[in-house]
């Protein structure tokens, strides 16, 4: 999969995320995890990796990794930085003076009443008022500008660029924890412009790790979980409706093994007398 290297996939308006590197794949993770016990192959690699991401066995992923270059708005970067388990190297605007290239939204939209993470889309904005944050992003670039020609120090004349200023970086994750920063980022409520920007990168992981993926998206994207207290916030003859299809689950799995982890983790849910709920 040589030509995954340096592959590019364009983002928002002016971004992309290109695929630099990235080391292991599919038949790494499996050989690191049978290291565990002697090396010998017990079951398939796609059984084994399924387990592996049902009971959290995540050290095997971190055997492998990737190198993205990425070039967003400064404040989808800014969200992107938050995942501080990834290591970073970006542009610096103290040795750099940065392109005149500004996102611009396709649309517009408002918070939500419903949740402050939400937004959605407002059907029509006044035309003036585009105009103006268009006009804004370039009185501040040609301030920017200004400011140079001027003589002031590059590392102050950024201050008064916006963050829709595009930034370019490089950023390299372990698949243990990109596979934690695409579950949060793909997620509805993150901000539209991250999500097209994880949506990318996942394309690269597909590719890179196929059996991985398919099982995270399996068992932890397309996952419930509930909890004791969610159990005994319902009444009384509904939680023993709901024991008893929960119990009566396990009869139905074609996995043996995975009959047996979900045996378990209703016995600690429900109590190891498998009664009902206190």
């Amino acid at each position: 999969m040589e030509e995954l290297k340096g592959k590019r996939i364009d983002v928002l308006d002016k971004g992309f995320v290109e695929l630099v590197d990235y080391m292991g794949s599919d038949e790494l993770i499996v050989n690191a995890a049978r290291v565990s016990y002697g090396g010998k192959k017990k079951n398939s690699d796609k059984s084994l990796i399924e387990y592996l991401i049902r009971n959290d066995h995540t050290s095997p992923f971190e055997m492998v990794e990737f190198i993205f270059r990425i070039k967003v708005p400064i404040f989808v970067a800014r969200q992107i930085f938050r995942h501080r388990t990834a290591s970073f190297n970006e542009i610096s605007g103290r040795y750099t003076v940065y392109e005149e290239e500004f996102f611009v939204p396709k649309d517009y939209r408002k918070n939500t009443k419903k949740n402050r993470q939400s937004s959605e889309v407002i059907d029509i904005l006044d035309e003036n008022l585009i105009k103006e944050i268009k006009n804004s992003f370039k009185g501040s670039f040609a301030l920017y500008k200004k400011l140079l020609d001027y003589g002031l120090a590059r590392e102050l004349a950024r201050v008064v660029l916006p963050l829709s200023t595009y930034t370019l970086f490089y950023y390299k994750q372990d698949l243990k924890n990109l596979l934690h920063f695409l579950k949060l980022r793909l997620d509805y409520h993150a901000q539209k412009e991250i999500r097209e920007v994880a949506n990318a990168m996942l394309y690269f992981v597909k590719q890179v790790v196929p059996i991985t993926w398919e099982a995270f998206e399996k068992y932890k994207l397309k996952k419930v979980e509930i909890t004791e207290v969610d159990l005994q916030s319902l009444p009384k003859e509904k939680q023993n409706l709901l024991m008893a299809i929960l119990e009566d689950l396990p009869n139905y799995l074609p996995s043996s093994t995975r009959k047996e982890e979900l045996i378990s983790q209703l016995d600690t849910l429900f109590g190891q007398d498998g009664g009902e709920a206190s």
